[in-house]
């Protein structure tokens, strides 16, 4: 709206023109998010639902009675700055219903009495995932010169053309896994949102410096987005409203995102992953996400659906083993697991555009 807004006003008025800056749009969305977020959450508790305590972790009697449910808030706040600050297409557009819808869900479940089941649960994810995926294969379709939809991949050179319907089978798997091991992780305070954040600056700074302009992708052969600051402004906006929530969650939490929030948090990174041309950017930006809570999610699907037993002496989500069998402290594990993912980041990018 803003972005619009200068296009009409600069004539009349200089300064208007900075509306129309991305760089301008960027910090606009970042600090505006963080500071209402940190600002007004707080006054949010007494009307959200109270923590039931998860099962099976280890911390659920210290998170037991502490508002829950907070991603309404902030998700809720992200959808709206976005609108302010973002010049919208459809495909964006439509990436904000489904991540609100992902986080209503959540927060369905979060102030149900008893809870949701999982067969429930795993159903709406992916009916949204879905709908998601076919808006992506569609906006992304029509957005190619050729028609055609490209994935990038490292160690090969050219791009590889992928079926329509191959393409929505890969990013509804990509956006379910990153839904569900996301939400597995929110376990220790702060740990999930912030991995989350590092996830969603990286892949905000990669689309504003490398897909949003021309000249840099066609240096590191990936495709152009001609909408790449666009993204690098939502994504920002995430990443400054989360930011605000992250500022009461840190250890020990005055309040817990829920479901509602890891849940939508995971929906916008797997779109952002798949945004990107590279399903495989997920391990870069979200590796230890995906090793805390998808493995936890494996080891149960394999014990109850093939009675077969694997990591029997590990226990998932993995923060909860570290905990448990080593003794680190909550701070420990979100220290550690950070300078963990920040490592692996750094590494996979520089294979992932580089060794082509």
């Amino acid at each position: 709206m803003l972005y619009y807004l200068g296009g009409l006003l600069k004539n009349c008025w200089g300064p208007a023109r900075l509306l129309q800056a991305y760089t301008v749009l960027i910090v606009l969305a970042l600090y505006t998010g963080f500071f209402l977020t940190r600002t007004f959450l707080p006054k949010f508790y007494a009307m959200l639902p109270s923590d039931r305590g998860r099962e099976f972790s280890l911390t659920k009697e210290a998170a037991k009675g502490k508002p829950t449910g907070a991603g309404v808030v902030f998700i809720t706040l992200f959808v709206v700055l976005s609108v302010l600050f973002v010049p919208l297409d459809r495909l964006q557009v439509g990436t904000l219903v489904l991540t609100w819808a992902m986080m209503l869900t959540g927060f369905l479940d979060d102030r149900s009495t008893g809870g949701w089941g999982e067969y429930r649960k795993g159903l709406l994810d992916l009916i949204i995932s879905v709908a998601m995926a076919l808006l992506l294969a569609d906006s992304l379709a029509k957005a190619a010169p050729d028609g055609q939809l490209q994935f990038w991949l490292p160690f090969v050179t050219h791009p590889l053309s992928v079926p329509t319907w191959l393409y929505i089978i890969i990013t509804t798997i990509m956006l379910w896994m990153s839904v569900n091991t996301t939400n597995c992780t929110d376990g220790v305070d702060g740990l999930s949102s912030s991995l989350v954040l590092i996830a969603l600056i990286t892949m905000a700074v990669i689309f504003y410096i490398i897909f949003g302009h021309v000249d840099v992708s066609n240096y590191l052969l990936v495709p152009h987005l001609w909408d790449g600051a666009s993204w690098a402004v939502m994504t920002f906006c995430l990443a400054g409203v989360l930011m605000g929530y992250l500022w009461h969650n840190a250890y020990p939490s005055s309040v817990l995102m829920g479901d509602a929030g890891s849940r939508a948090l995971g929906f916008y990174t797997g779109v952002c992953v798949m945004m990107t041309g590279n399903p495989f950017m997920f391990l870069a930006t979200s590796s230890i996400i995906f090793v805390n809570g998808g493995m936890g999610l494996l080891k149960v699907a394999l014990k109850r659906f093939c009675h077969i037993t694997i990591f029997g002496n590990i226990r998932f989500p993995l923060h909860d083993h570290f905990r448990k069998n080593h003794g680190w402290s909550p701070t420990q594990v979100l220290v550690k697991f950070m300078i963990i993912q920040l490592l692996i980041t750094v590494v996979l990018l520089g294979i992932f555009f580089k060794i082509r």
